[in-house]
């Protein structure tokens, strides 16, 4: 009989409590597995550097050999060899040396490269300077356009298949496909393997984030998303340039970033399906299951019978709609879910878009490229544990306006006033990564928490597709500063400020219980 009365998700299940022995399970094996993605975004840093070289002499290396070049310090003092990198000067046979002689010539016998930093890297392996180098950030955005399809395609996999196998399917695919990139013996092979790697890297990302979010409390999952998951993606960040450190061959570095992904896999036997979406599809005999082993494990008593037809989700009372399938055309179907999109994929697309110019260009501030990202990376940690603390004090969209002003105004004091002050340029600069920072981990609370379970990984996936098209981006604007130094940080600027005002639109989410339906869904601000 039906009680007339009907009760959501979290009050069901309110018996299972928040921190038992099953959430604290969730929370680490789910941040475990995003550690992975948190250095595979960036190991590009060091597999793609390019170390120092000059042009080899053709005297050299056609006729005297490496010895030669050695005790006549060319190893030292290559650079005389010619006006640039690209180039060198012409040589008669009978000379040893180019003095006096101002014809140059191409690169024709190759380079010679530092291995002071590297033993190897792509660039040294399969000589990407010169006319060649425009391949080094080319195999860097075909990382970004798997990264793409992954945001656009998982989400739907995600919610017709379940969020269970995608993670551990694409957790898989990132893992593989680093071990057989790490055996790449082109340039292609490499590039082609790097898109799928991006696949799968932010499949598994989001896979992840939403199963945790839809199995844990409200006050849990906000907890979750910036201690456990966000903190276990900066951690691998910030493991990147130890590993690094101690792995300078970049096929060893890759094999090492592989290692985690498989030591992830066997936790397929205690990571259960997220009970939400099982009962969406309409299984309601597994999705309690689910609950009766969380409470076996957290050792409290649980009903018989969980989910009653009477005083379960209204989702469950929408079962008679055939089992209704969903698309990514639901996500413009009613006003307000529109409005929700749209702003997401806007306010995700600025905000990753700075956060990946700033990323990268931390690697290339003065000093050691080392030292540079882990600072990037501890400033990312530091930044998620002081969100974490601060994110219940503000309305939702107040808290993200906040962050974004954070990033605004050190871009734009950056670069009117301090273009020429390196040290209060690098001070600056990092200033707005704290903020950006902010933003980055802000915004996967935010908008789980604004899309209903029946759409939210295609929801989340459509944002995170606008989030690698700003990614994509980044490193164009970045290279703009060939021609004004100034110009990447007034466009980061503006965009965020413009960010900023968009977030001021959307409803406040703090203390709520997540959406279940279309119909749920929040009323912009007007």
């Amino acid at each position: 009989m039906s009680t007339g009365k009907v009760r959501d998700f979290d009050e069901i299940t309110s018996f299972l409590g928040d921190y038992g022995l099953f959430q604290i399970l969730i929370i680490v094996l789910l941040s475990f597995s995003a550690m992975p993605a948190g250095y595979m975004g960036v190991i590009v840093v060091f597999v793609s550097d390019t170390p120092e070289h000059y042009c080899r002499s053709s005297i050299n290396s056609t006729r005297y050999g490496t010895d030669w070049e050695q005790e006549n310090g060319f190893q030292e003092r290559g650079s005389w060899m010619g006006p640039g990198s690209c180039s060198r000067y012409k040589l008669r046979e009978n000379w040893t040396t180019a003095a006096g002689f101002n014809d140059t010539e191409q690169c024709l016998d190759g380079w010679v490269f530092s291995t002071d930093r590297y033993t190897a890297t792509i660039v040294s392996e399969w000589d990407l300077v010169c006319d060649n180098a425009w391949k080094v950030p080319f195999s860097t955005s075909l990382f970004f356009v798997g990264v793409l399809i992954g945001s656009f395609a998982s989400g739907h996999l995600s919610d017709r298949f379940g969020r269970k196998p995608v993670l551990f399917f694409t957790m898989v695919l990132q893992t593989v496909t680093a071990l057989i990139q790490a055996t790449s013996v082109t340039w292609v092979m490499f590039s082609i393997l790097n898109c799928l790697r991006g696949l799968g890297q932010i499949s598994s990302l989001i896979a992840s984030l939403i199963l945790g979010s839809e199995m844990l409390s409200q006050s849990v999952r906000v907890t979750y998303i910036l201690l456990g998951h966000s903190l276990g993606f900066g951690i691998g960040y910030a493991l990147l340039p130890l590993f690094a450190y101690f792995i300078r061959g970049w096929r060893m570095l890759l094999v090492a970033a592989a290692i985690p992904g498989f030591l992830f896999i066997p936790t397929w036997c205690l990571i259960p399906e997220s009970p939400r979406w099982l009962l969406q599809k309409g299984r309601v005999e597994e999705a309690e299951l689910v609950i009766h082993k969380a409470a076996q494990w957290n050792r409290v008593p649980a009903p018989e019978v969980i989910f009653r037809a009477g005083e379960c989700l209204e989702l469950m009372q929408n079962k008679d709609e055939e089992e209704q399938t969903y698309t990514y055309m639901d996500l413009i179907r009613t006003h307000n879910i529109r409005n929700i999109t749209i702003f997401g994929v806007f306010i995700w697309m600025s905000v990753t878009m700075v956060y990946y110019g700033l990323s990268l260009n931390s690697s290339n501030l003065n000093g050691n490229v080392y030292l540079n990202c882990f600072i990037s990376a501890a400033i990312d940690i530091v930044v998620y544990v002081a969100t974490w603390l601060l994110i219940n004090r503000a309305p939702r969209p107040t808290f993200l306006f906040s962050t974004l002003m954070t990033l605004f105004i050190p871009l734009l004091i950056t670069a009117f006033f301090f273009s020429d002050m390196p040290v209060m340029f690098q001070v600056l600069a990092l200033v707005g990564k704290i903020g950006v920072s902010a933003a980055y981990c802000f915004i996967y609370v935010f908008f789980t928490e604004l899309m209903p379970t029946v759409v939210r990984n295609m929801g989340l996936g459509i944002c995170s597709t606008a989030a690698r098209i700003g990614a994509i981006i980044s490193p164009y604007l970045l290279y703009m500063s060939v021609y004004s130094r100034i110009l990447p940080y007034i466009i980061f600027g503006t965009v965020s400020i413009m960010a900023a005002v968009v977030s001021m639109l959307l409803p406040d989410t703090r203390n709520s219980k997540l959406p279940d339906l279309i119909t749920q869904t929040k009323h912009i601000r007007r």
